[in-house]
């Protein structure tokens, strides 16, 4: 299974979006962004189905789709417009295994076993909320599941600088409805991810960008 579509696949999954805002974003996210490919990476050939928490409009159900997985994708995001967005390309395309619903991750996540992802959300929460969101996305990971976190990371790197300025004119351009609020380091992941008993690795994956972005992976043994 490859990790990565050609621009022909990208331009298909811009297609469906409905809005014109909407279709140049998902070509330069897809095309520019390397979280994408490097969810495949780890969990593409799986079968397990996958929450995407902090699921925007879909991209990563889609680009996972487009990669050859079949696993059922379930998104959870609290922007109401995003999920209407992801639920009309989730028609548009006719995938049946997609399932899009709103949904505030400081109340709590739905049952689910799997695989879960978790994408740029976590600097939006307090760090009692990142801890309670922590704990409770790896309860719903399956055995021999993997939970997949990408964040920037505190660390008072330029790169950090930098990550923060495009949060806040993210929010500016009303991309995203609020303003970070608290960046975790990496000693938080072990800590909360170790007490539930998996095992963490951190990686940079910055690509191309100048953003200040890693790659959490933890995984639970198959005899969970």
């Amino acid at each position: 299974m490859s990790s990565g579509v050609p621009k022909t696949e990208i331009d298909r999954i811009a297609s469906l979006c409905d809005r014109r805002w909407d279709r140049h974003y998902t070509r330069a996210k897809l095309r520019s962004d390397p979280v994408y490919a490097a969810v495949v990476g780890e969990i593409g050939s799986s079968h397990l189905p996958v929450l995407d928490i902090g699921c925007g409009i879909g991209l990563l159900a889609h680009y996972l789709s487009a990669c050859g997985c079949q696993a059922p994708v379930t998104g959870l995001d609290y922007d109401e417009r995003k999920i209407a967005s992801a639920q009309r390309m989730a028609r548009a395309a006719g995938h049946s295994g997609l399932a899009f619903t709103p949904g505030d991750v400081r109340t709590g996540l739905p049952e689910f076993s799997g695989h879960v992802v978790v994408l740029d959300i976590l600097q939006f929460l307090t760090q009692a909320q990142q801890d309670a969101v922590l704990s409770a996305a790896a309860a719903r990971v399956a055995p021999g599941g993997k939970l997949i976190i990408r964040t920037g990371l505190r660390d008072g790197s330029w790169r950090f600088g930098v990550t923060v300025l495009g949060d806040y004119l993210a929010k500016a351009t009303l991309w995203m409805k609020a303003a970070p609020t608290c960046y975790p380091d990496a000693a938080q992941f072990h800590r909360v991810l170790g007490t539930a008993g998996m095992k963490v690795t951190l990686q940079p994956l910055w690509g191309r960008t100048p953003f200040n972005n890693f790659l959490v992976i933890a995984t639970v043994s198959e005899a969970r």
